[in-house]
This record gives C-alpha cells, structure tokens and sequence, in this order.
C-alpha cells in the first residue's frame, strides 16, 4: 500500500519542481562533451556509445557499427558528427539541452529529439581506432596540410 501512494504521489507532484532545461552552446557542449565519453539510447532504442577525443575523432560505437571515420565538432549552438570517407559522408546536427545530468540531442533539421545521453569522465570504455588511424579532414578543419607536390613547377 505504501508503495502504491508514493507512486501516485510521484505523479502528483507539480511539474514547477522538476528540474530546469537548459540548452547548451556549442563552447558549453565543446567544454561537457572534449574528452570524455557520450553513451546513451536513439529514441529508436539504438545504443551508442563515442568518446570524443580532443583531436576531433568520435571513438567507438555510433549505433550501429563501430566507428571507422567519426568526426565531431561544434559550432555556435550545436555538435556535428561526421560519418564516412569525404565522397559518401553522412552529416548529423544536434543540438543539446541539459536536464539534471541527462543530455537531450535533438535534431536540428526537424527539432526532434534523437537522443538520450550521459557524460562518462574519460574514456571508461577504452574506445580505441582499434590500430586503424584516422584523421579529421578539412570539413572539421583538424586536418594535416595536404602534401607538397614532387612535381617540379614548369618554367617557361
């Protein structure tokens, strides 16, 4: 019995004391995400799981195959991932709300929400490039210069 009245308390609490939203800028979203780990469920019930290393790569798992080429970056009010070599690359927006510890990614196209996350410290899932090296091209504006042509320039 005393079970059951918590539980109906609990929906009878006013919705003014749940907990504030908030929504994150990308220098917020850059300080929460650089460095640690984002692991949570696609409102399709996908699991995923990326540690955001400081060099701009996305290690690990993005739902539904580990990642071979992820990239992420911010930007003033939200967090791209890239997926895919340059030629077939998929682009994916978010921006994200903070409620308590719970991260909401929503898409920026539609709105919608995409995601549910946490924020592990660090890399607690040893996400590795598994010794395949990759690294963020110019879209993310983390890449190497390209290399200098061997070609001699021709005089005329």
């Amino acid at each position: 019995m005393r079970a059951a009245i918590l539980i109906l308390l609990t929906f009878l609490v006013p919705s003014s004391v749940a907990q504030a939203v908030e929504r994150l800028s990308g220098e917020a979203i850059e300080r929460a995400f650089r460095g640690n780990t984002v692991s949570g469920r696609y409102t399709n019930g996908g699991f995923f799981t990326e540690f955001h290393d400081a060099d701009g790569r996305a290690l690990g798992h993005n739902g539904w195959q580990p990642n071979t080429d992820a990239c992420w970056i911010t930007k003033p009010d939200s967090i791209c991932y890239y997926y895919g070599p340059p030629s077939d690359r998929t682009v994916h927006c978010f921006s994200v709300e903070l409620t308590g510890d719970l991260y909401v990614l929503r898409n920026i196209g539609s709105g919608l929400v995409n995601a549910l996350a946490k924020v592990e410290p660090g890399n607690p899932r040893n996400h590795t490039d598994n010794g395949t090296p990759w690294y963020c091209d110019g879209l993310i504006s983390r890449a190497p210069g390209p290399p200098m042509s061997r070609r001699l320039a021709q005089t005329r």
